[in-house]
């Protein structure tokens, strides 16, 4: 099993674990409320045990919802099932403001009735101390494992008992205050519990709602557009989408390359990229497309070259020039020395038209057509005195010269074609590319002369450190 598995499992098994231990402590905790409240007649703590009925309902909620949402995706459901957490996370809203609405009531009711008596001895505020230690435990154990698998229902279980212990608290004010002798303290302890359930719900609901949606994470878009610009390759992040689905993040975004850059490296700026997010954000989803840019210091050669590969033709010797305003271009094109020279033809009139668009419509272009060489030829080694005897050319025209030295590396190949001769050299490293390349081919030039039948010969010129 993989690494990534191995972490989801462990976290679904958190998230469940967290849960179960969730649904039981709501469970002794409603219990004990309820028997207090009854016993003592506070309308405030009743309204609390109601509370707490209503984590457990929704604890349970939470516990089902968990399990289905780790539902791996399916033909129906593509993105995964992690949204069955932000509906689970929406009834518990609804539940919340119900029953902030029912005890808003029956505090209402009770602050007009004067025959209320209420008997709150020394067990009704131990249960409350006891139900805000517990509180407090659990709400910082749901509230880590919500953080670390982002959860949205933890989350929301978290923010209920957040809100239990502060509801807690005041009914233990109320009932002190009519214990003082304040006869309304416990109705109004009840008003202020059902406002902390409304703020509750509201709070969860906003972000559920949001999720939902699918609104954007705000905090993760410049998060994510930041790691992406800093991606080696990405010029500029053209569009960013994304979404929430439970714990995972999801999206897309169009990031701009080099239109020169080959297929295969922009496939790699894609994958690098999105390495980069997942290590930012583990078990992120961002679908990247790129899209090709033409760069202000793009050369003319390197916009020609660009054209001819985008129509799988080989171009060679490029010849740009500047008459007065007006841009003149010559270019060999390579084809097939089998194909007629009206297919030949019409292939160069579109490979021109490709570079017009290019450049404009006023540009002058001239394409001569020549056959290409053969792609595959099957060649062996030739007898040892022939490649003495080119290898010996090759030195003595090197030595006539004085700019190549050290040939070595010599080998010599028969092919039905002729033969091809490949060898390596030495230059001088402060000479340019355009007088190395005319040293090695006036070399190249000579030796041609000496063996006619050879049908290639390229020397790879490298540093003469000795120099």
């Amino acid at each position: 099993m993989s690494d990534t598995a191995d972490t989801s499992t462990d976290a679904a098994a958190r998230k469940t674990a967290a849960a179960k231990a969730s649904i039981a402590a709501s469970a002794v905790l409603t219990l004990a409320k309820l028997a207090a409240g009854l016993a003592s007649g506070s309308l405030a703590l009743i309204s609390e045990a109601g509370h707490s009925a209503a984590d457990v309902a929704a604890t349970v909620l939470t516990y089902v919802a968990v399990r289905q949402a780790e539902k791996p995706a399916d033909e129906k459901h593509h993105y995964g099932h992690g949204k069955v957490e932000s509906l689970a996370a929406l009834i518990e809203t609804g539940l919340l403001f119900g029953l902030a609405l029912v005890v808003a009531g029956q505090a209402a009711q009770r602050l007009g009735d004067t025959d209320v008596e209420i008997d709150a001895g020394w067990p009704v505020f131990a249960v409350l101390i006891l139900s805000i230690v517990v509180d407090f435990a659990r709400a910082r154990r749901l509230g880590a494992v919500a953080e670390e698998t982002q959860s949205d229902a933890l989350a929301a279980d978290a923010l209920h008992f957040t809100s239990d212990l502060v509801s807690s608290a005041l009914v233990i004010v109320g009932l002190a205050a009519t214990r003082a002798g304040f006869a309304q303290g416990d109705a109004l302890a009840a008003f202020g519990v059902a406002v902390f359930i409304a703020i509750a719900g509201y709070r969860l609901g906003r972000r559920t709602v949001a999720t939902l949606l699918d609104a954007a994470p705000q905090e993760l878009v410049p998060q994510i557009q930041d790691i992406l610009r800093a991606a080696p390759g990405v010029i500029a992040v053209e569009s960013l989408r994304l979404r929430t689905a439970g714990p995972m993040v999801m999206g897309e975004a169009v990031i701009g390359v080099a239109r020169t850059l080959p297929l295969e490296r922009a496939a790699r700026i894609k994958e690098d990229a999105n390495a980069a997010i997942i290590r930012a954000i583990p078990g992120a989803q961002i679908t990247l497309a790129t899209r090709p840019i033409a760069l202000d210091d793009e050369t003319v050669l390197e916009r020609i070259l660009l054209v001819a590969a985008r129509r799988r033709i080989q171009v060679h010797h490029i010849i740009a020039q500047t008459v007065g305003e007006r841009l003149s271009i010559t270019l060999d094109l390579e084809l097939d020395g089998g194909m007629s020279h009206g297919r030949a033809h019409q292939i160069a009139s579109d490979l021109e038209q490709a570079i017009r668009e290019e450049f404009g419509e006023a540009i002058e272009i001239d394409t001569h057509i020549e056959p290409s060489e053969p792609q595959l030829l099957t060649g062996q080694d030739a007898e040892p005195q022939t490649r003495r005897a080119i290898a010996d050319a090759l030195a003595r025209h090197a030595a006539r010269g004085g700019k190549v030295v050290n040939v070595h590396d010599v080998r010599a190949r028969e092919t039905g074609e002729g033969l091809v001769v490949n060898y390596h050299c030495c230059v001088d490293p402060q000479l340019s590319v355009d007088a190395t390349h005319a040293a090695v081919d006036e070399v190249e030039r000579a030796v041609r002369g000496e063996f006619p039948n050879i049908l290639r010969i390229a020397g790879h010129a490298e540093i003469n450190d000795h120099s």
